[in-house]
């Protein structure tokens, strides 16, 4: 081997020998570090927020000082980077020790199904890549649910239900409530515990709503459908509630005048016309008659039951009422009920008992003789 040779060889290796120590330097310095995070592909759907824990380790000897920085974001996403309650772009680490910190991820509510890969660095250290896999096509909508759409009851029930309205779009919503009832009916919607006619909801925020929906109180029995709406100018969901009417029972007895005294002399009998009146919304049966009476008073009806009285329907009944004989002349009352297995009513007549006409004229006829006694007396002696 030539000299030429031998030298170019021996500065080969001296070459050699100088950079090795500074490769295997930035080596042991680029591997001191190390972030770590366990779960680095996750699958969420759109509008998700996604909270990382991230650990950074000093595996060197000396204290770290590194820049952490997210790179890559999809566009539209928004992330930060929290430690002891702050937003951090650089943390200080001793040697052999850990500091942790929070990355936080916000997948936009409009964005195609599919990965998308970005990484957190602390430049010239180290690099944690992440993968989030968005598991359906992103929409920009709005949903208006409950758990319990169908409710029963009667007329004279208030219908409760709870709603859910959830705006999964970019913006905040102000949403007017709207239901579409025939007239008649009351719908009341309430948030936080307040009647509302529109509902604000931030972006990706679901509201909690209390609707009252209340039928008229003469309503048929029958399922009545209720759309609910909820829309702004850009967005709009409808819900179905559904209104399950048992029907109502009520009734009123009265007169058909309205009048509730009679007149009537001791020992005789009156007929008082009544009619029953269906004022719910169901059907009636078996309406029963009955009546409180003074002492040695009678009271029957015709007919004494009414059988079936349809709503909205009158039935005529009549109350024969038959004074006690030795009732003395004054006001007395008689109470008349009504009533089913679902109703009642009652109502109290004022039975006036006068003198009897032979009475009267029994009166006229003594008067009469009196004075035609005095009469024949004063005849008989007025000359002496």
């Amino acid at each position: 081997m030539s000299n030429r040779t031998k030298n170019v060889t021996l500065l080969l290796f001296a070459v050699i020998g100088l950079l090795w120590p500074a490769k295997s330097a930035a080596a042991v310095s680029a591997d001191s570090v190390t972030l770590y995070t366990p779960y680095t592909n996750i699958s969420v759907p759109p509008g998700q927020s996604i909270t990382y824990n991230v650990d950074a380790i000093n595996n060197g000897s000396k204290t770290q000082n590194l820049k952490m920085v997210v790179e890559g974001m999809p566009r539209g996403w928004t992330s930060t980077l929290q430690s002891g309650g702050w937003n951090i772009s650089q943390l200080s680490i001793l040697p052999g020790a850990k500091e942790s910190f929070i990355l936080t991820v916000n997948v936009p509510l409009k964005i195609n199904k599919g990965s998308y890969h970005f990484r957190v660095v602390a430049p010239g250290h180290a690099s944690l890549p992440l993968v989030v896999t968005v598991s359906q096509q992103g929409t920009y909508k709005t949903t208006l649910s409950t758990d319990q759409p169908n409710m029963e009851g009667t007329a004279k029930t208030t219908f409760t239900y709870q709603a859910n309205l959830q705006n999964m779009t970019a913006d905040t919503q102000l949403y007017a409530m709207t239901a579409q009832v025939d007239p008649g009916w009351t719908v009341d919607f309430k948030a936080n515990y307040k009647q509302v006619s529109s509902v604000s909801v931030d972006p990706n925020k679901t509201q909690s709503i209390m609707i009252d929906i209340t039928p008229p109180s003469q309503i048929p029995a029958g399922t009545y459908t209720i759309p609910v709406i909820a829309q702004t100018s850009n967005t709009s969901a409808t819900m179905q509630l559904y209104v399950v009417v048992t029907g109502s029972y009520s009734m009123t007895l009265t007169t058909p005048t309205g009048l509730l005294s009679a007149n009537i002399t001791a020992g005789s009998t009156k007929r008082v016309q009544l009619l029953v009146q269906n004022t719910g919304s169901s059907e009636l049966q078996n309406i029963n008659l009955t009546a409180s009476t003074p002492a040695n008073w009678d009271v029957t009806f015709d007919p004494k039951t009414v059988t079936d009285l349809p709503p909205g329907a009158s039935a005529q009944v009549f109350a024969i009422i038959k004074a006690d004989k030795k009732a003395i002349p004054g006001d007395y009352q008689t109470d008349v009920h009504a009533n089913n297995s679902q109703s009642s009513s009652d109502l109290t007549l004022r039975i006036s008992v006068g003198t009897s006409m032979l009475w009267g004229w029994i009166g006229v006829l003594i008067i009469i003789i009196a004075l035609g006694s005095v009469y024949i007396l004063f005849r008989k002696y007025g000359r002496r």
